[in-house]
Formats: C-alpha cells, sequence, structure tokens
C-alpha cells in the first residue's frame, strides 16, 4: 500500500520442504490460471480498443470488485502487512479499512464522471478537462512511473520467485521467468478482460488460503482472547540493553493512536490517508480501468461495494497472522539485537518482514503449503497482469497515440501488446538489482517519490470534478509547486535517517514532529491553494468546453467541444483497420500471430471506439438496481463504522 518494502530484507528460512501433495497443488493451480486465462480471452472482442483496454465495457460486479482487490494485493502485501503487524499491532489494518470510503467513492462520484467524459485513461481525462498537452504528457509519464514504483513490481516479483525457489530449488531467474511468462501470454493476447477473469480466480484462492492458515494460527494461539495475552509478552530471548526495543506497544490493539506520539496518529490515519487513498484508488490507472470496463454504472458501483467488503479482509487474514507469527516465534520475528537478527533473516533491522512465510512454513500440513504458495503466486500474478495491462493502456494511447495520431487501431492493439513484453523484459533486468540493492534505499526513494506527489494529485482531480473554474494554469502550476515541496520534505527525509530504537531523535522538527500523513494534509491544503488561486487570475475555460466533464455537468447533453485534439474515432479507426487488413499479407505466420492477439476479426465484428460509445447509456441506472447498491453501500459504510469502533 504505502509503506515501503525493502525487497532485500524479505529473508525466509533456507528450506521451505514442499513434497509431492505440494507440488500437485501448485501445478493444478497454474492449469486453471492458463485455462481462465485462455477462455476469457477467446469471449471478448481483442482487435478493438474498447475490447482490448476495456474489456468492451461487458464486465459485471462480482469480477470487478474481486478484481479491485487482487490488483492492489501483491505478494509484497501479504509480507509487509504481515512484517508491520508484528511490529506494532493492527494499526496498519487501518490502511486497508479506510479504502472502504475511497471505493464508495470511486463508484458514485468519480466513476460517474470518467464515463460521461467517455475517457479510457486519467490522463486523458485531465487532458479534456483542462486542454494542452504539459499535463496530459506529465501525468502519462508519472503514471507509468507510479505503476513500477508504487505497485512495487520488483517487491512482488522478488517476494514470488523467492518462494518458489525456496520451495523447489529453482534457479531465480527461472522461477522469475516462469512467473513473467505465464503472466504475460494471457495479458498479451485478452487484454483486460483475461486480467480482470484470472483476477477473479486469484480473489478467490488468496482468500480461501488465507483463511485456512488464519484459522490454523488462531488455534494455536487460544483465538482472539490467547493472542492478545501472548502478543503482549512475546519479548525476545536477546534484547537491547536500557531499552524498550523488544516491548509490544501498548496500543498494540487499538487503531485509533495517541494524535501526537502514535506512530499511525488517528487524524492522519483517517483524513491524511485518506488523500493518498483518494490518489491510489480514485485517479490510478490500474484501479480505475477496471471500474470503466462495467457494462452499466450499476454494475461499476457494486464491484466497489464488493470490493469494499473484500478490503476489510487482510486485517484479519494477514495483520493479525503477522502479529500471531511473532506471538509464537518472539525470537525470530520479534529480534532486536542486530547480530541475532543478521543471523535469522539476513537484515540487521529486524526480522518482522518473515512473519508471514514463518508462519507458513512451521503451521501449514503437507498439501495446504503448496495451497500457500499458490496464494503468494496468485498476490503476484494478479498485481503484475493489473500493471503491464494498465501501463500499455497508458503508454499506447496517452504516449505512442498522441506521437502518432494516425496510427490505426490495429497498430495501436500491437503497439499495446508488444509494450507489455517490453515490459516483461525490464522486469526481468531489476533482478539483479534487487539483489544488490542490500538496504533496499533505491526503491524507498523512488517509492517515496511517487508517495509525495499523490497529495498534488489528489488536489487536481477533486478541484476538476467539483469547481468548474479551474483551468489549466491552475492546475499545471498546482502540481509543480506541489511536486517542488514534495521533493523538499523528500529530500530532508533522506537526508535524516530516522533513529534506531533507543537513540534520540535529532531530525528538524518538520520531519520529527510532523507525520507524513499529516504532512500529506498540509501538502493538499497548500496545492489546492495554488490551483484555486492562479486558476481566479487567468482566463476561465469556457463552459462548452466542460459539458460532461464535471460532476455537476455529468447528465448534460449539449455539445461539447473538446480542448484535446487527436482523439480516435471508430469511423477514422475502422477505416485504417480496412487498410490495414487490405494490405495485408497471406503469411502463415502473420495469420497466427493476428489470430493468437484477436487481430483477425472481420471489420464488421469490429466494436466501437470507447470514446464514441454513447456514455449516456452507461450511466443509466434501473431504480431497483439504484437502490439494491445504495443500501449495499450504507451496509458497508455501516460495518466499517463499527469495525472502527470496535477495535478503536
Amino acid at each position: 500500500e504505502f509503506w515501503s518494502i525493502s525487497p532485500s530484507s524479505v529473508a525466509f528460512p533456507p528450506q521451505i520442504g514442499v513434497h509431492a501433495a505440494d507440488i500437485a497443488v501448485v501445478v493444478v493451480y497454474f492449469i486453471i490460471v492458463m485455462g481462465v486465462g485462455v477462455w476469457s480471452s477467446m469471449r471478448t472482442n481483442r482487435s478493438t480498443i474498447a475490447g482490448y483496454f476495456l474489456a468492451g465495457r461487458s464486465m459485471t460486479w462480482l469480477p470487478i470488485g474481486a478484481s479491485l482487490m487482487s490488483s492492489n494485493v501483491g505478494s509484497g502485501l501479504f509480507i509487509g502487512l504481515a512484517g508491520t503487524g508484528a511490529a506494532t499491532g493492527i494499526a496498519v489494518g487501518g490502511f486497508e479499512w479506510n479504502v472502504t470510503w475511497v471505493l464508495v467513492a470511486l463508484g458514485w462520484i468519480f466513476i460517474p464522471v470518467y464515463i460521461s467524459a467517455g475517457v479510457v485513461t486519467m490522463p486523458e481525462y485531465l487532458g479534456k478537462r483542462f486542454g494542452g498537452q504539459r499535463i496530459r504528457i506529465y501525468m502519462s509519464v508519472l503514471s507509468l512511473l507510479q505503476a513500477f514504483t508504487h505497485n512495487s513490481p520488483a517487491t512482488d516479483i522478488f517476494s514470488g520467485a523467492l518462494f518458489i525457489q525456496m520451495a523447489f530449488g529453482w534457479n531465480l531467474y527461472l522461477s522469475t521467468g516462469i512467473l513473467l511468462l505465464v503472466t504475460a501470454v494471457y495479458t498479451v493476447a485478452g487484454g483486460l478482460a483475461a486480467v480482470i477473469y484470472t483476477d477473479a480466480l486469484q480473489t478467490l484462492i488468496m482468500v480461501g488460503g488465507a483463511f485456512v492458515l488464519m484459522f490454523i494460527a488462531f488455534s494455536k494461539v487460544g483465538w482472539y482472547e490467547g493472542l492478545v495475552d501472548r502478543y503482549m509478552l512475546s519479548f525476545p530471548s536477546v534484547t537491547v540493553p536500557n531499552t524498550s526495543c523488544h516491548v509490544p506497544r501498548q496500543d498494540a490493539f487499538h487503531m485509533f493512536r495517541d494524535p501526537v506520539s502514535g506512530d499511525l496518529p488517528w487524524p492522519g490515519l483517517v483524513f491524511g490517508l485518506t488523500v493518498l487513498a483518494t490518489w491510489v484508488w480514485c485517479t490510478d490507472q490500474v484501479i480505475v480501468q477496471r471500474s470503466l470496463s462495467a457494462k452499466s454504472l450499476c454494475h461499476a458501483k457494486g464491484g466497489s461495494v464488493l470490493g469494499g467488503y473484500l478490503k476489510l479482509l487482510p486485517t484479519f487474514f494477514i495483520v493479525m497472522p503477522g502479529m500471531i507469527s511473532r506471538a509464537l516465534f518472539p525470537d525470530e520475528v520479534g529480534c532486536v539485537d542486530p547480530d541475532v537478527c543478521q543471523r535469522v533473516c539476513g537484515a540487521s533491522v529486524g526480522c518482522s518482514n518473515i512473519a508471514y512465510p514463518k508462519l507458513v512454513i512451521a503451521l501449514m500440513p503437507v498439501g495446504l503449503r503448496g495451497l500457500m504458495l499458490a496464494v503468494m503466486l496468485a498476490a503476484l500474478m494478479s498485481s503484475l497482469t493489473s500493471i503491464f495491462n494498465s501501463s500499455s493502456t497508458l503508454f499506447t494511447l496517452d504516449l505512442y497515440h498522441k506521437a502518432r495520431p494516425k496510427a490505426s487501431e490495429m497498430e495501436l492493439m500491437i503497439v499495446g501488446r508488444v509494450f507489455i513484453i517490453f515490459l516483461v523484459c525490464i522486469s526481468l533486468l531489476w533482478i539483479p538489482v534487487v539483489q544488490t540493492a542490500n538496504s533496499g534505499q533505491l526503491f524507498d526513494y523512488i517509492q517515496s517519490v511517487t508517495s509525495f506527489l499523490a497529495p498534488p494529485i489528489t488536489a487536481v482531480f477533486l478541484l476538476g470534478i467539483f469547481w468548474s473554474r479551474a483551468n489549466e494554469q491552475g492546475a499545471f502550476w498546482g502540481l509543480i509547486t506541489g511536486l517542488m515541496v514534495g521533493l523538499i520534505r523528500m529530500v530532508l527525509e533522506f537526508s535524516y535517517k530516522p533513529p534506531s530504537c533507543g537513540e534520540l531523535d535529532q531530525r528538524p522538527s518538520v520531519l520529527a514532529d510532523v507525520h507524513y500523513l499529516y504532512f500529506a494534509l498540509i501538502l493538499l491544503a497548500f496545492t489546492s491553494l495554488v490551483i484555486i488561486t492562479v486558476s481566479l487570475v487567468t482566463t476561465p475555460i469556457p463552459k462548452d468546453h466542460l459539458h460532461r466533464l464535471t460532476w455537476w455537468s455529468r447528465h448534460s447533453h449539449e455539445p461539447r467541444i473538446d480542448l484535446s485534439e487527436n482523439q480516435l474515432t471508430s469511423h477514422e479507426s475502422n477505416a485504417d483497420l480496412r487498410s490495414e487488413k487490405e494490405c495485408s499479407t497471406d503469411s502463415t505466420w502473420k495469420r497466427v500471430f493476428l489470430k493468437l492477439c484477436g487481430l483477425s476479426d472481420s471489420t464488421s465484428q469490429t466494436a466501437p471506439s470507447p470514446v464514441d460509445k454513447d456514455e449516456s447509456i452507461l450511466l443509466q441506472e434501473e431504480p431497483l438496481w439504484r437502490n439494491v447498491c445504495n443500501v449495499n453501500a450504507l451496509l458497508l459504510l455501516t460495518v466499517n463504522v463499527f469495525l472502527w469502533g470496535y477495535f478503536a
């Protein structure tokens, strides 16, 4: 989510001890995933932008909700959430529970505007809303950077490959290559439809397997009451003299922590985190693309509700098992002495990151270890396919098509697939970098850069949607000044390392006293002020350019004059597609390639381009299902509030 997990600190015991039954489970898992990927690839028209990048806008609420969950949960999240839970308690689960509110905002506020705008990517929306090229290009490049940094594919790839290496004894490169090959095959061939359907399967495997481990783990400690007692007494046998580093936090079982001295102060967790979560869940291409594939607004809302329910679960099947791992293995998971930690997991700063794999190895019987290996692979593959598909969408439609505005639709489809192959190669080349980054600082730097960019982006989208007076100059200078302030904070963060346990904090007060979640609120307010000020002193955007681009005008039927140019129309794309086919040769290899990629359909079967599809149809809601969605959303938020209150 919003914390950094150093791949090099993710260490595992030297041998998992996988048996034939475990291997059989993993083999069956791969066969089923590939089968679902191929089946879903055949179900949709993959020769058009709408078909490939938006699954033909035919998705229902169930696969959308499951995909929202799995695309955000990588193998690194299992390690990170469980490790942080082992070290500090359940408060980190608030990162997951906060998502519920933002997902409701996605379905009820953001998606209606995106649908009415007729966009495929988030930079495309900003291009239509504000005009000009600089904001769209800035956001396209930033989104690609975010996809490969904030979503941490390096951590996920490394974690998943390391699991395979420990289980089967395979070379790390071979393990990574197999994972990337399997994910790339159905992502390249099937597009978003294959990604979403396989994500739904991965979610079922992840949740089911994680719950199995959760129940086994809870039974070992005497359920929740036993966990409370044993966790608070989980002291390692070797401690650091004259410190309390080894003592679990007194507020370990509380979500709401002191607003000044807490490691996750409750105002920051409730409000500051919402700023970051809005960026991730309402403006990130990886997430929003799933909701945009819905066959109607009701299905998009239903997917948000299901995703919200699913995001309530990781606190119970990841965070708490991490705490159980510390309670059961305090000398390993809870070690504080640098020499002991170095010997246990190869990281002198602590071994909390081994909490989840340690639990798998120690508690899961033969056969179920294979299930948990499948869970980790499911988490890895679902996050990778999401990153690959969304990055391909951004590159193809926001960068390549801008450079070649007359490119045919077939050309764009081929470029999108080739770019995925390029991303797979880049991912492979990252492995030695991950292995040699002993402190993981390289990834911490990059991830911190993207986290400091969140508040300005959130401000631009919020004001763009709700305030029609916001213009291009205001949005651009808001992004730039917000970036500068965020970079200053980043430089300070990495110029002064946080003190180790027992050391005096000598950092400047802006770092020591201003939590990063509070800083997110401050930066949001500052960026909003810049956007508002600059917009008010510059020329406003005429209203005929804003129809169906804001919350207030989403149902407008007035014709809109787009500020952005080079929009791909279905007429142009179909004409170019015909010319491509007329000029194509009868090469056997070419026909095979086009067939595998779904590009050999006749022109008459070509779906309309998403920018030309009648958005008013997608926005229509039957009263019955609209009310069903509203009631379920209220029920979801009620459950969420109850959980916050119960564990406050």
